[in-house]
């Protein structure tokens, strides 16, 4: 029985991730972990909206940090009742230190994470990727899956695949842990330069593993630049495909000036998106 977590703001309750998880565990017949982090720090309000009104200062804080305690007790409750409805196994935990580290910390003891790409552990919205979630996935310790906002049922996957042993890894882990999906048609995608020619990387050894995997596999290379390519093609699908993709971990002075993969697919897609790197 594998063990997955759901990271989950109880202020802020994202539907879909639970949606996801839950499929994903009755399908796995995996043990569900919903991790409500609950942050000393991190409230539904900024302390610039306490400013003295009709009501001191110190009223208005205990009533916003009361109506945060029933929030996350009705997001805990909600979670819990949805884990009964799908008869699998769960349990809950209240991470109340800092976020960041704490949810790290988790990941070293599960073999996947589902979050929503939206997550932000603050009042403030921001346009994905989150400061968070680039944080969070630079040092992560499991593979994950980062999920859109609005839940619907996977049609078809993409495994980005470029040669790296890295790729490869990714690929390797989403058949282990979520072998129910590679009934779904499978689209293997690579691109290359433009000067280069239209075989897969290592083209013998990569299609004897993928017919051993992926009975629906299809093959298909493109020229171009990869950020560009990999868009304009998922953007043609139907419906967002989920997106197989390694290699996130990169120097914090890399984070800084130059996007990931992930990070392109983050802001301009809103496909499902399995991450996992060595």
């Amino acid at each position: 029985m594998k063990k997955i977590i759901a990271a989950l703001d109880g202020l802020k309750y994202a539907e879909s991730t639970v949606q996801f998880a839950i499929q994903i565990a009755r399908e796995t017949r995996s043990h569900l972990v919903g991790v409500f982090l609950e942050d000393f720090s991190y409230h539904s309000y900024s302390i610039y909206e306490l400013a003295p009104r009709l009501e001191p200062w110190e009223h208005q804080l205990r009533k916003r940090n009361e109506q945060d305690l029933i929030s996350r007790a009705e997001s805990v409750e909600k979670f819990t009742a949805l884990c009964h409805k799908a008869e699998i196994e769960f349990s809950i935990h209240h991470d109340r230190n800092f976020a960041l580290p704490e949810l790290l910390h988790e990941t070293v003891y599960a073999d996947l994470l589902i979050i929503g790409k939206n997550e932000t552990l603050s009042p403030l919205p921001q346009v994905p990727p989150t400061g968070f979630l680039r944080d969070l996935l630079g040092d992560i310790q499991c593979p994950v899956l980062v999920v859109p906002e609005d839940f619907e049922l996977v049609n078809k996957i993409v495994l980005l695949y470029d040669g790296q042993p890295s790729s490869m890894f990714a690929i390797k882990m989403f058949s282990y842990l979520l072998p129910f999906m590679k009934m779904l048609p499978v689209e293997i995608l690579t691109v290359k330069p433009e000067n280069e020619d239209l075989h897969l990387p290592d083209n013998h050894l990569m299609k004897e593993f993928s017919r051993r995997h992926f009975h629906n596999a299809s093959y298909h290379v493109l020229h171009g630049a990869a950020e560009q390519e990999i868009v304009k093609y998922l953007k043609e699908s139907e419906k967002p495909p989920l997106v197989v993709l390694g290699a996130y971990q990169r120097n914090l002075v890399s984070r800084w000036f130059r996007q990931s993969m992930a990070d392109v697919l983050m802001e301009k897609l809103d496909s499902p998106l399995f991450i996992a790197h060595t």
